[in-house]
Parts: structure tokens; sequence; C-alpha cells
């Protein structure tokens, strides 16, 4: 293309997530105010060509001013009088396409004229999201409540349209650029209850047809967005059916694509820091919707990266909805323990997500009944061979080894903590077997785990000293980030580690256990001071996880096995 082609340029309005929009292209007045953003990307691609085809040897940055130009020029068009003369025509269109199909309901050819006139002036109004300092007027004006009401119109071209006009007005970055006219737009928009609209409005879509396809993704996009600016409405969305509609999405018998990937997104956002959708999740039999959509992974990788992460999702969904203690009953009892055994056994991609599935299960007492249940499922002959030999880094699923052994190590030591006779005896044998082999590996990732931290230490150590001499306070604040950074060297890890060491050597009945740690740590020219000050600051940093009784009750445990070791 020449120059003048190049500047005479508009890329379509996309959906979210690069998907292409359905419905009619804009008219020459919409396209004319397309966002000087995507312009700006689109000219980055197109760069080189306008490189060898400038007769005038112009610059892209001579073109990028032009671009300016043009958008000042369009912007100082388009003013608060223009924009209300739109929504007026908009007004004028949708009253009279109502009066026309009243007038002639059986009759479409005498009202399509008027249909296709509203559509081009929701068309129109994507100029709208060029100006996010105005969109006090479409609320002013009423205009939000008349676009809602036509996302039930009869005719669903009008209904895309008009979500497409939205995904675009609620953009995370155009609502960035005003926040006055972004939180008056989005709060209208959730008092309308519009999330319960685009439901009702998806139940009648049909995905194999493109243009609604692409309406479902857009639908979504707009639910991303407003949770993104406005994180409190994350309870009310989810009560709104979308968490319902989204479960039923992820169940449909239908080729996997690109909506319910994008559905397990907003389901994982939802479920992200709501124990009351976590809750909601579990009364809608979310779990063993997520278990039904996981178990294809039992004996079969995903075949694209799209599908892997879809697989993720769903994982990070199952793990965020087991911190609820309702959702590990339900767990329980639809035999997810099971199906994430048989994961582990059969070594395909899954079996690294089921390892953090299984740890989310067991951990703390509300974990209790799946401990013993996992024992009592030989769940021990699984995890142990993966504990002997972690699986290494997993560059397609984002997994490293050091996580791997984070979870198998943290399912050991609430198997500790919360299995009870003949199921803990199981456990203790475990270690005791074969010439205490397991002790050799549990003192050799403690050796590991101990020296990364060490290192991490001493860094941090050289770090403060630096501060001083530069006279800056090592604050609060600075103290818990050298602490987040201990813990990425893998402190849990040694603290999980360490635990194990304490109760099998103090609780398990096996002097020889104790001896043999001993042993291992004189021949490694080690201290048993090295567990216990690790232990100690683990004890006084359980955290808030538990309730205030148990947690004491737990420390001075901990502490006791300290002092016996």
């Amino acid at each position: 293309m020449d120059i003048g082609e190049l500047l005479q340029f508009r890329p379509d309005t996309g959906a979210k997530r690069d998907k292409k929009s359905a419905g009619d292209d804009l008219d020459s007045g919409a396209i004319g105010n397309e966002s000087k953003r995507l312009r700006r990307s689109k000219l980055k691609n197109e760069s080189a060509i306008v490189g060898g085809l400038d007769s005038e040897n112009r610059t892209p940055d001579d073109i990028l001013a032009e671009f300016d130009l043009e958008d000042a020029e369009a912007h100082d068009i388009f003013d608060e009088a223009s924009l209300k003369k739109l929504i007026l025509k908009f007004e004028k269109k949708v009253y009279k396409n109502q009066e026309m199909r009243i007038k002639f309901a059986d009759n479409p050819e005498k009202f399509m004229e008027s249909e296709l006139e509203l559509n081009e002036v929701i068309n129109e109004m994507h100029v709208i999201a060029t100006i996010p300092d105005l969109y006090h007027l479409l609320v002013d004006l009423r205009a939000c409540t008349s676009l809602l009401t036509l996302l039930s119109h009869e005719n669903t071209d009008i209904s895309i349209a008009v979500v497409d006009l939205l995904q675009e007005l609620t953009d995370i970055d155009i609502l960035n650029e005003s926040e006055e006219g972004a939180v008056s737009l989005i709060d209208t928009l959730a008092d309308e209850q519009l999330v319960s609209t685009l439901v009702q409005n998806l139940e009648r879509l049909d995905e194999s047809v493109k243009e609604e396809s692409d309406c479902v993704h857009n639908t979504l996009a707009i639910v991303e967005n407003m949770i993104e600016f406005k994180p409190d409405m994350c309870v009310e969305a989810a009560k709104q059916n979308s968490l319902m509609w989204i479960l039923k999405r992820l169940k449909a018998k239908i080729p996997f694509d690109g909506n319910k990937l994008y559905s397990s997104e907003i389901l994982a956002i939802l479920l992200q820091n709501s124990n009351e959708n976590r809750l909601l999740l579990g009364e809608l039999d979310g779990i063993d919707t997520l278990l039904q959509q996981l178990a294809v992974y039992k004996r079969h990788d995903p075949s694209s990266v799209e599908e892997i992460e879809l697989m993720e999702n769903l994982f990070n969904c199952l793990c965020s909805a087991l911190m609820l203690s309702e959702n590990r009953d339900r767990f329980l009892k639809g035999e997810g323990l099971q199906l994430m055994n048989l994961m582990l056994r059969e070594k395909k991609m899954s079996r690294l997500s089921a390892l953090k599935v299984l740890d989310h299960a067991m951990s703390n007492k509300d974990g209790v009944d799946n401990c013993m249940k996992f024992v009592e499922i030989l769940g021990l002959r699984t995890i142990f061979p993966l504990y002997m030999k972690t699986p290494k880094n997993c560059k397609k699923t984002g997994h490293s080894q050091e996580e791997n052994e984070e979870h198998i190590v943290s399912i050991i030591s609430s198997l500790l903590k919360n299995c009870a006779s003949q199921q803990r005896q199981r456990l203790i044998n475990k270690f005791a077997e074969s010439e205490l082999a397991k002790i050799d590996r549990l003192m050799e990732l403690h050796r590991t785990y101990l020296l990364k931290v060490e290192d991490a230490d001493r860094a941090i150590n050289i770090e403060k000293e630096s501060m001083t001499r530069r006279g800056q306070v090592v604050d609060e604040l600075s103290e818990d980030e050298f602490y987040i950074r201990r813990l990425d060297a893998g402190l849990f890890t040694l603290q999980l580690i360490d635990f194990i060491i304490l109760e099998l050597c103090c609780n398990s009945g096996l002097p020889t256990i104790k001896q043999k740690v001993i042993q291992d740590i004189a021949l490694h020219g080690g201290s048993t001071k090295a567990i216990k000050l690790v232990m100690r600051e683990y004890a006084g940093n359980l955290g808030d996880a538990m309730q205030k009784d148990l947690r004491e009750i737990e420390k001075q445990r901990i502490l006791n096995m300290i002092d016996k070791f």
C-alpha cells in the first residue's frame, strides 16, 4: 500500500483476546474515530513497508504526528454537544423501531429498515469509546438503560451489536483513561444488573454461528473488564447467574474452543478471592463439574497450548475451591482423591497439577478426612516414588522441580499431622522400609534447601549492611520483602522438610530413624541446631490460617518436639 492508503487505514474493532468482532462493519464516522492505541499498534507492524513505499521519505514519527493531528481534530469536532446529538439520534431510532415492530408485528419487511437504522446508529456510538471523559452523559441521558433493554431485542443482531459496543466502552485501558467517567459508567451498569441481562442473552445464542460465538466471547470480556475495574462486584456478578452459566458452558459437549478457555479464565477470577463464590460453586455442584472436565486428562494430554491453559485453569479453580472446608467434603464424596491418585500413576501432563490439588485438599485440620482416605486408597504407593525421584521442570505447564518438591513434602507433612492409628503407622513404616532409604532422601532434601536459604540469607545481610551504610532504615516493609525473598529461595519447603524430620524422630516410636538422622548430620558436618533454628522460626510464623487456639496448640507441640530432638 502507498502512504496515502496507509493514512486512510483504520483497523476493525476487535473483540477481547484478538477474536474478530461479529456484526456489521462500522460506518465511516465510527471508523474515523478508531482509537489511537490500535492505530499505533498497526503502524508499528507496517513501518517497514512504509519505509519502502514512502515517496517523500517520511519517517514513522512523521506519520504518527499526522495521526495525532487527526485525533486532535476528531476530538475537537466530537464534543459534548455532538455526543448529546448522537444519543438523541440513538433514542429516536430505538423508539422508531419499537413503534414499527408493534405496528407491523406480522410483516417484518415493514420494520426491517428501522432495524437497520438502529444497528447503524449503535455502530456509530463506538466513537464514544475515544472520549471516556464524556461517559457520564451515557448515564445522565439514560442511554445505558436503553442499551441494556436492547440486549433483549428480538433480533439477535441488535443484541450482538450492543454487546460489541459495551465491550469496547468497558475496555480496561479505556476505563483507566478517565476514572470519573469510568466509575459513573461501571456503577450504573452494575446497578442495572448488566451481568444478569448479559447471561439471559447468552442463553439464546447459538455458538455454531460465528457472529453469535464472537458475541459470547465479547460478553465474557465485558464481565472480566467490569470485575477488573471494580473487584467488589465479583460476588454480585456470580450471583447474577454468570457462575451457573460458566459451569453449564464447561459441561457442554462441543469441541474445545476459545470460549471454553475464556470461560475457565473468568471462573478462576470469580473464585480467586471470594469464599462466597467458592461456596456458591459447591452448591451448584461445581466440584463435580471440575472433576468431570479434568478426568479427560487422566490418560490423555491436551492437544494444544490453549488446551494446556484450559487444563491448568481448571486445576487452579479446583485448588481455589478447596480452600473452603465444605468443598473438601464434596471433593472427597466426588472421589476427587481417586482421580488425582490415578493422574499421578499415569504420568501424563496432568500429574504435576494433581500434586497441587492433593496438597490443597489435605492441608490443615480441614484435610483430616482426605488424608485418612488417601492412605486407604493406597495413595502412599503413588506419592513416595515421586518423593524419591521428583519430576523435573515441565516447560509446557510451567511447573518447576522445586514447586513439585514443595507439594510433595507438604502432602507428607499433612499426612503426618492428620493421620491417626493404623493410617499413621502405615505412613511411618514407609520411612522405615528399604534400610531407611527414605530418610536418606529426606536428609538430602534438607541439605539442598538449607544451602539455598543460607545463600539467600547471606545476600540479604549484605543488602541490609549496604542500606545501613547509606543511612537507610530497614523498616517493617523491607523486612517483609526480605522474608518473601527467603520464601522464594525455599524457606517454606525447608520448614516442611525439617518438620517431617522432627515428627519422625520424636513421635514415630522408631529410635533407628533418629539415629539415622543424627548419623547423616554428623557425616556431612552439620548440626541439629540448624534444624532447631528453622523450626523455631516456623513455629513463630504459623500464620492466621488456623484458629487462634489451634495455632497455639500446634506451636507448643512443635516447640516440645524441638526440646526433645
